[in-house]
């Protein structure tokens, strides 16, 4: 059963989701680096004052959202009148993309938010690598939606 075309409305409403869903859940790990570089200039407190803006933000907007942006891609995947299928290269990349930056926000940056909150220094590091891996991974979707490879 047909439910839309790459052009219909139906779709280019999925595919708006899709992108604001990954805007929300990828502008923490652009915005909170530049907001440590003024707090460090202002002799601020840097993982104290961001963990306490932003403690527990990712279980509760950005992961969410992430995972939202994966869902509207196989909503678009599956209204697309078969223009995309899941057995092509570049969605299983995808795909696997996704399942690994859900890991790490859900795995190791909500574990690791929740530590710096509660002061571990140790923490407020990682969280500076898994926001680099998340940089990384998106990165690395955008290559593969743009490019599609083996399509």
């Amino acid at each position: 059963m047909l439910l839309a075309t790459v052009d219909s409305s139906a779709y280019k409403v999925l595919l708006f989701l899709h992108i604001l869903s990954v805007i929300v859940a990828f502008a923490p790990a652009f915005v909170w680096p530049f907001v440590s570089v003024r707090l460090r200039k202002a002799n601020q407190p840097v993982g104290a004052t961001i963990n306490q803006l932003a403690g527990g933000n990712t279980l509760k907007i950005h992961g969410p959202a992430f995972a939202a942006s994966g869902i509207f891609g196989f909503g678009l995947i599956g209204v697309s009148d078969k223009v995309w299928a899941f057995d092509q290269t570049w969605i299983s990349i995808a795909m696997l993309l996704w399942f690994v930056g859900l890991g790490v926000m859900f795995g190791l940056m909500a574990p690791a938010e929740k530590k710096a909150e509660a002061g571990d220094e140790g923490a407020e590091a990682k969280l500076t690598m898994y926001g680099g891996m998340l940089h990384l991974l998106l990165f690395l979707l955008l290559v593969d939606m743009i490019w599609k490879p083996g399509f």
